[in-house]
Order: structure tokens, then sequence, then C-alpha cells
């Protein structure tokens, strides 16, 4: 059996070579040789407003101390000149309830 072949081969459309939706075509009568650019993606991004929220946050602390230093050295003259009293009652009854709010 003989195959015969007859004329040229159909175009290759637009679609075959992947160009579908980037929105650029060669124009009739340009050079073959430049490449044609295809347009960049647009990225966008929404933030919740929770989100915002956090980035605020975020900011405030960052300009803050980790601690209260005045409040640190307070605390170390007090517990040095034996001033400083511990209230076990009220630190018992935190840690209870603490206990409950965990257990749910």
């Amino acid at each position: 059996m003989t195959n015969r072949i007859e004329g040229t081969a159909a175009p290759v459309s637009s679609r075959a070579l992947g160009a579908v939706g980037t929105g650029q075509v060669g124009r009739a009568g340009e050079p073959r040789d430049k490449a044609v650019e295809a347009a960049a993606p647009a990225d966008s991004l929404r933030l919740t407003g929770e989100a915002t929220g956090l980035q605020a946050l975020q900011r405030d602390l960052a300009t803050k101390p980790a601690f209260d230093e005045a409040k640190v050295n307070a605390l170390r003259e007090s517990i040095a000149s034996g001033s400083y009293k511990v209230d076990a009652e009220a630190i018992a009854s935190r840690m209870l309830d603490l206990d409950a709010r965990l257990a749910g």
C-alpha cells in the first residue's frame, strides 16, 4: 500500500503553539524573527480584616520592648528588701481557674 503526499501541511494554529490567552499576536508584515512578548500576569493580594489587625499588632509590638524594665527593677528591689509578699490564695485561685478553662 502506498500513501500519496500532496500539497503542503495545514498551517499551525496559535492554539497549537500555546499562544492562547497571551493577548498579543504578530502583525502582518512584521519580521518573524522577533518574539512576541506575553503580558505579565497581574498578581493581587487581599487581606482579611483579621490579617490586617494582626499586621497592625505586629508593628505595634515591634516598637515596644519585650518587658517593662522599670517594673522588673521595682520587683527586684522589693524582693531584695524583703517587702515582696506572695498571695498564695490568689495564685491558687488563678491556677484553678486556668485548669477549669483548659478542661473545657
